[in-house]
């Protein structure tokens, strides 16, 4: 299983969920001037596998292939009308899709997939697939969540620390920023659990116990605004939940970004739970970024 490399890479299923993280894609990879690769897979909780199982063996990887075709072949129209000039390439397998997308993000600029799948089965298949990459894929990873699409958008919200490691981070805000020519707003929240009791918290420009965090982020930015000046940043400071703080926030964005600590089991299961919380719960697509985590 192979796809170019460098190529914004999104799963596919003909779902609406799926049509709309395909058209996020082809924005992304328009502006990006890279290729697209459309994947779709068959296995045994999909409509189609379920359809080639009660028919002879013979007749059954025919039936899979024609229905797992007959999807790229949707998704590539699709294509071809809003993108016609972009390079296009497509994946089809009979594994799991979350086995085939990991596969795939070892060379892949970006994964892209929807929130959920086509009726119960798939949108089980599909919401567990895009939790499972954000905690493992090697690349970023955007999960393409319904929106509504009468609320006015103000541009990028990424959630980050003054850590080294938020630099990979606020490299993918900064450069969707300059891309799509939007304003970015970056949030440093500080973990604390009772000023994010009921879903509220605090948000200052200048608290006092939080100069010390300000003064690190200015300087973790700095590099930031000189590489990419076009970009017009605002940095706010907050205590409380930081799940609960990006979601609230990104209400009125275009994109939320997180990152995912993928070093440690352990780093998984506390840093890794804000970006699977933020996918579960915001109303906008969300990107997540795999880290490493200092220490």
């Amino acid at each position: 299983m192979h796809s170019k490399p460098g190529s914004i890479v999104v799963g596919v299923d003909g779902s609406p969920h799926s049509m709309r993280a395909l058209h996020w894609a082809i924005g992304q990879a328009v502006a990006e001037h890279r290729p697209l690769t459309l994947v779709h897979t068959v296995n045994s909780v999909t409509p189609a596998f379920l359809d080639a199982a009660i028919v002879d063996s013979r007749d059954s990887r025919s039936i899979l292939d024609a229905a797992g075709h007959e999807v790229l072949s949707e998704a590539r129209a699709k294509v071809e009308a809003t993108a016609p000039d972009l390079e296009v390439h497509e994946v089809f397998d009979l594994v799991d899709p979350r086995e085939a997308l990991l596969q795939l993000s070892e060379h892949a600029a970006m994964l892209v997939v929807g929130s959920r799948g086509r009726g119960q089965l798939r949108s089980l298949l599909l919401g567990s697939a895009s939790v499972f990459l954000v905690r493992h894929a090697h690349c970023p990873v955007v999960v393409v969540r319904p929106t509504n699409a009468g609320k006015v958008r103000n541009g990028i919200l990424v959630g980050v620390d003054a850590s080294a490691g938020s630099q990979p981070v606020l490299e993918l805000a900064f450069r969707q920023a300059s891309l799509h020519g939007l304003p970015l707003t970056i949030l440093d929240c500080v973990w604390d659990i009772h000023a994010g009791t009921m879903g509220a918290y605090v948000v200052s420009d200048s608290p006092a116990d939080l100069q010390d965090e300000r003064i690190a982020l200015s300087e973790a930015v700095a590099g930031m605004t000189e590489k990419y000046p076009d970009v017009h940043v605002t940095t706010t400071m907050a205590r409380g939940i930081p799940q609960e703080a990006l979601v609230r926030l990104g209400e009125r964005m275009n994109l939320i970004v997180v990152g995912a600590h993928q070093d440690s089991r352990l780093a998984q299961a506390f840093y890794g739970s804000v970006s699977v919380a933020v996918v579960e719960n915001a109303g906008v697509p969300v990107a997540v970024v795999p880290v490493a985590r200092t220490h």
